[in-house]
């Protein structure tokens, strides 16, 4: 989708105005057994589906994807509505031999679902119920919800919300099972450590497509299912149709008190830094101030984890950078809080920086009318790479150099090519790294490195200078962020095929080892019980 908007594709991918990252919605396809072409008729589908074929006004959006580097040309599209036409979907086109991919969003960051040996696409984003299990004592939510429209039903019925990411039309299909967080996160944790069950589709080693659901009670038999989708990433063991959510410890029968609570209100501020008069010196402080904060304010019961900001300095091509923050609004001195945290980054630079927001807002507002990343230079620019890093402590100065370098270099001018470098840490870090499949459990800031153009043309130039600069950031563990001391891996929702590409990643680090640490054998073993055949695959998926 070679023209989607600054605006759109801002929405689907980082933060701004104190707003938190948002996700991609991860899908997988079937195996090379299911290649083959299918019947020239794209009528397979029973009478529940919706099939929706290439001369179908409905077709161009539904194989659409947010990064303009791919579009689908699937033979048709399935639209299911119901947890039983997903099996219905996934069966005949099983029967048929056909491979396929799955979506609910379509945001993802790579060709998971649009790769060209794709011959069926199911899409799920029809489904999008929000309600009160009672009998779960959970709040279910259907895998095609829109964010926005969950954190809307969530706060006016209920006052709780979910601490997910920003984007308002991001689904929750594939943002949950990556690990998916927002700007609640220091102060509530990952969207799955509030994830009690989910119901899945899977095919069985008979090749029987089947609905289960998997909870995380310590009795159930399904617990392990449960477990991969709390930080593996989308399209690894199935279609999952619906999720469960209560915070664990919730009592009572009250919706009210089994998720967070909501904020009322924030306090946002929104600074942007000049690259004019940048010295290497002042930027190298600015970064080391904000990754020093972070290991500094980590604890969870401290005021501070209810604050939120990232900094994002592009490249000096866009000729400034902006740092965007908020806070709870019921902290104690919140104003004197924030004004306190902005003198702490800025601290010994010598800088100045322009107040382009600070106000009090309300915090439903806000979070369903995201302005993107702000500032002028994305215009028409759809086609973007990504990749991640975690950040265990405060950045080391080697890092900071590489930052400056690659952002003033002179022979590549995109001023829209950034690094997203995003607070973290606080409650996220209160489970264990084995207590979900989130293993990235003691860092402090989460990076998303992030390039954006607009044509085919410039697709090599742009690869190359972020596939340069992330390399050169991590050249003390082999080019990745292999975990250790300062780094520790990656993040499955910020999809990064380069990873598991051995032309690319030389570092003898494996990209499994990168997103899944030493959890990836327990994803195995759960691969191997619950998709026996290896039919739901993509390049970032876990391997039988």
């Amino acid at each position: 989708m070679t023209g989607v908007s600054r605006r759109r594709f801002m929405k689907h991918t980082a933060v701004a105005g104190g707003a938190a990252l948002a996700l991609p919605a991860m899908g997988g396809w079937a195996g090379e057994a299911f290649a083959a072409e299918p019947p020239a008729a794209a009528s397979v589908a029973g009478p529940n589906l919706v099939t929706v074929g290439p001369t179908d006004p409905r077709y161009a959006p539904l194989v659409a994807c947010a990064n303009g580097r791919w579009t689908g040309t699937p033979a048709y599209v399935l639209v299911a509505s119901t947890v039983d036409q997903v099996v219905q979907a996934v069966q005949e086109t099983l029967n048929n031999g056909l491979r396929f991919a799955v979506r609910s969003g379509g945001h993802c960051y790579e060709d998971f679902t649009t790769n060209s040996g794709v011959r069926v696409l199911i899409d799920i984003s029809a489904m999008t119920g929000i309600s009160y299990d009672s009998a779960r004592r959970a709040i279910a939510v259907d895998a095609g919800a829109q964010l926005g429209n969950v954190y809307q039903t969530l706060y006016n019925t209920w006052g709780v919300t979910i601490p997910g990411g920003t984007c308002p039309t991001v689904s929750v299909g594939g943002h949950i099972p990556g690990g998916g967080y927002g700007p609640l996160a220091r102060s509530h944790g990952l969207t799955v450590d509030h994830l009690y069950a989910i119901e899945i589709v899977h095919v069985d080693s008979t090749g029987t497509a089947c609905k289960v659901v998997a909870t995380r009670d310590a009795s159930d038999p399904h617990r392990e299912l449960w477990w991969a989708h709390t930080g593996a990433g989308g399209g690894n063991y199935g279609i999952v149709t619906r999720y469960w959510f209560r915070t664990p410890g919730a009592t009572g029968n009250d919706p009210a008190f089994l998720l967070p609570k909501a904020p009322t209100s924030l306090v946002v501020s929104e600074v942007t830094f000049s690259w004019t008069g940048m010295t290497e010196p002042a930027f190298t402080q600015l970064l080391y101030n904000f990754t020093a904060w972070h290991q500094a304010n980590t604890s969870a019961t401290s005021p501070h984890a209810k604050l939120f900001s990232a900094i994002k300095p592009r490249h000096r091509a866009a000729g400034e950078f902006l740092m965007s923050t908020q806070l709870d609004a019921s902290v104690p001195n919140a104003d004197a809080v924030m004004d306190a945290y902005l003198a702490a980054i800025v601290a010994g630079t010598g800088l100045t920086y322009r107040v382009d927001v600070r106000k009090h807002v309300d915090w439903l507002y806000n979070v369903l009318n995201w302005p993107g990343l702000g500032g002028p230079g994305f215009e028409n620019k759809g086609r973007f790479k990504a990749k991640s890093s975690y950040l265990r402590k405060t950045m080391p100065v080697a890092q900071i150099k590489e930052f400056y370098k690659h952002l003033t270099r002179t022979d590549y001018t995109n001023g829209a090519a950034l690094v997203e470098i995003a607070g973290y840490g606080a409650t996220t870090n209160l489970p264990s790294s084995h207590a979900t499949a989130t293993a990235q459990r003691d860092s402090i800031i989460k990076m998303l490195f992030v390039n954006l153009w607009a044509t085919p043309a410039e697709d090599a130039v742009n690869l190359a200078w972020i596939r340069e600069f992330y390399r050169d950031v991590h050249a003390a563990t082999g080019g990745v962020p292999r975990p250790g001391v300062i780094n520790d891996g990656a993040f499955i929702n910020y999809a990064d095929s380069d990873l598991a590409d051995p032309a690319l990643n030389t570092s003898g680090t494996p990209w499994s080892t990168l997103y899944f640490k030493d959890g990836y054998h327990r994803l195995q073993s759960a691969k191997a019980l619950w998709d026996p055949l290896n039919v739901f695959r993509h390049a970032l998926s876990v391997r039988v």
